[in-house]
């Protein structure tokens, strides 16, 4: 297959084609723009945004494409030259903050990865896990050192030095400290990424959305299956890793 019929979707092999169809649902926070919240409109138990996409790749967004707002993953349901329209679900306000946001907000935009692209940053589903709160903001040299407060039950999923999704935006955990009902923990902004996203609005008190990495996920899923649940929770160790075969041993 080449990186031209990847573009396509098509893929004679339908294992080939199921992963294909997985990436174009899959981003990697790295935000292609910062677009604003035109008008919110509000129905029974949901709700509509139509999204200004200020400098974005247009032409490749259809209908029934997958766009991440704040690192969440929505689904396009109309769209022109200048503005993109979703729905957002029960579901979804219930476990994220777009239900705040109000004409003239400005929010982070990511096209859903083609199957040729570079993965830039880390491979994000938009499935936001969770409500962080940025507790610290200051200059670091150039950059700004931020430091979050996670909720306790994604604790176990952060580690320093792995990959955590911010408002839709790729970044490396620095630094991770374990409390009674909460992980905090910081990273490092870069001034570009200030300019190109809308960190530079953050402020201390500030709700975010979490996505942790998909890969913790998944291994503390293939832990649970093959140890059960309770060993699951106590977190995840090099002996635990060698025990599963996921490591070999020290030398």
């Amino acid at each position: 297959m080449t990186a031209a019929t990847a573009g396509l979707g098509y893929c004679p092999n339908p294992e080939c084609a199921l992963l294909i169809d997985v990436i174009k649902r899959m981003f990697t926070g790295i935000v292609q723009a910062v677009g604003q919240i035109e008008s919110v409109r509000r129905h029974d138990r949901d709700l509509t945004l139509d999204v200004a996409t200020h400098g974005l790749e247009r032409q490749s967004l259809n209908v029934g494409d997958s766009i991440a707002v704040n690192g969440a993953c929505l689904t396009a349901v109309a769209c022109n030259a200048r503005s993109v329209r979703v729905d957002v679900s029960a579901e979804t306000l219930s476990c994220t903050l777009l239900g705040d946001l109000s004409a003239g907000a400005r929010v982070n935009l990511e096209l859903a990865l083609k199957a040729q692209d570079r993965l830039g940053g880390h491979l994000v589903s938009g499935h936001v896990d969770g409500v962080g709160t940025l507790l610290e903001r200051r200059r670091d040299g150039r950059c700004w050192r931020m430091v979050f407060r996670a909720p306790g039950p994604l604790a176990r999923f952060i580690a320093e030095k792995g990959s955590i999704c911010i408002d839709g935006v790729s970044l490396t955990v620095n630094g991770l400290v374990d409390e009674a009902d909460a992980a905090r923990f910081d990273v490092n902004i870069v001034p570009h990424t200030m300019q190109a996203t809308t960190f530079g609005e953050f402020a201390p008190g500030r709700a975010v959305h979490l996505e942790v990495d998909v890969v913790a996920r998944y291994l503390e899923r293939l832990i649970e299956a093959r140890q059960g649940p309770k060993e699951s929770r106590q977190g995840v160790s090099r002996e635990l890793l060698q025990h599963n075969g996921w490591m070999g041993s020290r030398r």
